[in-house]
C-alpha cells in the first residue's frame, strides 16, 4: 500500500510538469453516453464561517451507498495541498437515467453519533461535492428557534442539466428534515432528475461568478482613483525631478567653470557630493542580492500567472490555480538566479554558491516552513488541510531537483552577461562621512512612510482578493488584477525614486536598503489590514482557522513585500545610474 502511494505521488509530480496548465482532475473528457456511470463525489465538510476549516465528508457519521465499484480516480498536487478530499458517495447516478426517491443506506444513530451531528448543527457545518467537477454545496441540517432540538436533511434531491452529451448544471435541494432521537433508524435517500439545458459547456462556471460583488461601481472607482493617482504622481514626479535636476546640473556646471579657489570657497552640497560613495556595495550583500532576486521571480510568477488566467479560466478546474503557480515558480527560477547572481557580482561578492542557495531557497523555505507550522495543527484537527506526507517530499524533489537546478543557470549567465561593476561613477576607497540631517529625512522614517502610497493604490483589490480567498466567492476579474499590479509598481517606482532623491540630496548613500525598504514597507501596510478584514469583515474563530489566516496572511505580505521592494529598487537603481552617469566627475 505504501508502494501504491509512493507511485501516485511520483506520477502527480510528473504530470505537474508535463503541461503548462494542469490537466483535468477528472477520469473523462466530461462527454457522456446514455447511461453512462456519472459519479458524486463527497469532498469535504466543515464550518461555514472557516472556509479552511475543512474534515472529510465521512467523518461525521454519515452512511456510504450500495455501489461500491468505480474507476480509479487521479488526484493533482494542487488539490493535495488545498486539502480536497474526494470520496465516492456510493450512489448510482447515471446519464440520462432519472431515479426516483430512493433510500440508500440508513443511519444508526447511537448517542455518539447524534454528538457529532449536533456539534456540526450548532457550528453551522456544510458540505461540498462533485458531480463532472460542477461543486455542490448543501447544509448538514439546521436546528429549530430554541436551539434545544435538531434535524438533520436526508434527501439529496439533484437536478441535473444537460446540454447534448455533457453536464453543464447541477442542482441540489435539500429535503426530509429528521429531528435527531438517540437510538433510531435515520433513512438517508436521493433523487435524480435530468432537464435539457440551453448553457454552454464552456458557459457552465458562470453561474458560480458573482459579477454584482467583482463588477461593483466601487471596484471601478478604485481602479479610476488609483489611475488617476498615478497619472498625479507621475505628473508631480516628473516636474520636480526635472526642474530640480535641471537646476542642479545648472549649478554643477557652474562650478566646472570656477577655478578651484572659487570652488573650494563655494558652497557645495546636493546629491553630486555623493559621487564617490553612491555605488558603493550595500551592507549584508548576500542577503540583499537574494532578496532582489527573489522579488523579482515573484514579479514575473505574478505577471505570468495573471496573463495565464485571462487567458485560460483557471478556476474551472480543481487546484489548477496552485498546480499553475507551482509550475510558473519553478519554471522562472533563472529569472532569481540571473538578478541575484549578476547583482551579488557587481557589488562583489565572492560567496556566489552561498548566495545561490540563500536566493533559490529563501521563498520556498518561508512558505514551506509556514506550511509546516500550520500542518501540525491540521493533524491535531484531523482536518483535510493537513498535507500528506508523500505531497511534502514530492515539494521537496521539486525544490531541489527543479529549481535548484535552474536558479543555478541563471545565476551563472548573471555573473558572465551582466556581473561586471561597470557604474558611471569610481567608488572611494574611504567612505564619506554622513552628515546630520533632519528627522525626517532619516532612513528609518522614508522606510516607515514609503509604503502608504503604494498600499493606498491596492487596498480596495485587496478586499476582493481577500474575500475570494477566505470566503465564498471565485475570483476571475483577473483584467483588474493586472491593472492593479501596473499600478503598484508605477507607484512604488514613483515613491522610492523621490525618497532616494532627497537622501542623496542630504548627502545620505545608503539609498540601497533604503529603496528596497522603502518599497516593501507595503507589506506591513497589507498585514494590519489583513488584521482589519479579520475582525471586522469575517466570523472567523478556532485556533486551526486563525492559525492558517494569519501565518498565511503574513507569507503572503512578505512575498508582496519582497516583490515591491525589488521593483522599487530596481526601478530607483536605474534612476540613480541615469543621473549620475549625466553628470560630470573629476
Amino acid at each position: 500500500m505504501g508502494l501504491c502511494r509512493w507511485t501516485i505521488k511520483v506520477v502527480v509530480l510528473t504530470t505537474v510538469f508535463s503541461s503548462l496548465l494542469p490537466v483535468r482532475a477528472d477520469e473523462h473528457d466530461h462527454k457522456y453516453t446514455d447511461k453512462e456511470e456519472v459519479v458524486l463525489w463527497m469532498n469535504t465538510v466543515g464550518p461555514y464561517h472557516n472556509r479552511q476549516e475543512t474534515y472529510k465528508y465521512f467523518s461525521l457519521p454519515f452512511c456510504v451507498g450500495t455501489k461500491k465499484t468505480i474507476s480509479h480516480y487521479h488526484e493533482t498536487l494542487g488539490e493535495a495541498l488545498q486539502g480536497v478530499e474526494l470520496e465516492f458517495s456510493g450512489l448510482d447516478i447515471k446519464f440520462k437515467d432519472e431515479v426516483m426517491q430512493t433510500t440508500y443506506c440508513d443511519i444508526e444513530l447511537d448517542k455518539p453519533k447524534r454528538d457529532a451531528f449536533v456539534y456540526a448543527i450548532k457550528n453551522h457545518y456544510w458540505y461540498q461535492m462533485y458531480i463532472d467537477d460542477l461543486p455542490i454545496w448543501g447544509i448538514v441540517g439546521e436546528a429549530d428557534e430554541n436551539g434545544e432540538d435538531y434535524y438533520l436533511w436526508t434527501y439529496k434531491k439533484l437536478e441535473i442539466g444537460h446540454n447534448g452529451n455533457r453536464i453543464v448544471d447541477v442542482n441540489l435541494t435539500s429535503e426530509g428534515k429528521v429531528k435527531l432521537v438517540p437510538n433510531t433508524r435515520i433513512p438517508m435517500s436521493y433523487s435524480v432528475k435530468w432537464k435539457k439545458s440551453d448553457v454552454k459547456f464552456e458557459d457552465r462556471f458562470d453561474k458560480y461568478l458573482d459579477p454584482s460583488f467583482f463588477q461593483h461601481r466601487i471596484h471601478w472607482f478604485s481602479i479610476f482613483n488609483s489611475f488617476m493617482m498615478v497619472i498625479f504622481l507621475v505628473g508631480l514626479v516628473s516636474m520636480i525631478l526635472m526642474r530640480t535636476l535641471r537646476k542642479d546640473y545648472a549649478r554643477y556646471s557652474k562650478e566646472e567653470e570656477m577655478d578651484d579657489m572659487d570652488r573650494d570657497l563655494g558652497d557645495e552640497y546636493g546629491w553630486k557630493q555623493v559621487h564617490g560613495d553612491v555605488f558603493r556595495p550595500s551592507s549584508h550583500p548576500l542577503i540583499f542580492s537574494s532578496l532582489i532576486g527573489s522579488g523579482c521571480q515573484i514579479f514575473s510568477v505574478s505577471l505570468i500567472v495573471i496573463v495565464l488566467a485571462m487567458i485560460e479560466d483557471l478556476y474551472t478546474e480543481r487546484g489548477s490555480m496552485l498546480s499553475t503557480a507551482i509550475f510558473v515558480y519553478a519554471a522562472t527560477s533563472p529569472v532569481n538566479g540571473y538578478f541575484g547572481g549578476s547583482l551579488y557580482a557587481k557589488q562583489g561578492g565572492r560567496r556566489w554558491i552561498k548566495q545561490m542557495f540563500i536566493g533559490a531557497f529563501l521563498i520556498p523555505a518561508m512558505v514551506c516552513g509556514t506550511a509546516f507550522f500550520i500542518n501540525f495543527i491540521a493533524i491535531y484537527y484531523h482536518a483535510s488541510r493537513a498535507i500528506p506526507f508523500g505531497t511534502m517530499v514530492a515539494v521537496c524533489c521539486i525544490c531541489f531537483f527543479v529549481i535548484l537546478p535552474l536558479n543555478l543557470v541563471g545565476t551563472i549567465l548573471g555573473r558572465n552577461l551582466s556581473g561586471q561593476p561597470n557604474f558611471p561613477c569610481r567608488v572611494n576607497a574611504v567612505p564619506r562621512p554622513i552628515p546630520e540631517k533632519k528627522w525626517f529625512m532619516e532612513p528609518a522614517v522614508i522606510v516607515c512612510l514609503g509604503g502608504i502610497l503604494p498600499f493606498g493604490s491596492i487596498f480596495i483589490e485587496m478586499y476582493f482578493i481577500f474575500t475570494s480567498f477566505w470566503a465564498y466567492k471565485i475570483y476571475y476579474v483577473y483584467g483588474f488584477m493586472m491593472l492593479v499590479l501596473v499600478i503598484l509598481c508605477i507607484v512604488t517606482v514613483c515613491v522610492t525614486i523621490v525618497c532616494t532623491y532627497f537622501l542623496l540630496n542630504a548627502e545620505d548613500y545608503r539609498w540601497q536598503w533604503t529603496s528596497f525598504l522603502s518599497a516593501a514597507s507595503t507589506a506591513v501596510y497589507v498585514y494590519m489590514y489583513s488584521f482589519y478584514y479579520y475582525f471586522f469583515k469575517t466570523k472567523m474563530y478556532g485556533l486551526f482557522q486563525t492559525s492558517f489566516y494569519f501565518g498565511y496572511m503574513a507569507v503572503f505580505s512578505t512575498a508582496l513585500g519582497i516583490m515591491c521592494g525589488a521593483v522599487g529598487y530596481m526601478g530607483t537603481s536605474a534612476f540613480v545610474r541615469k543621473i549620475y552617469t549625466n553628470v560630470k566627475i573629476d
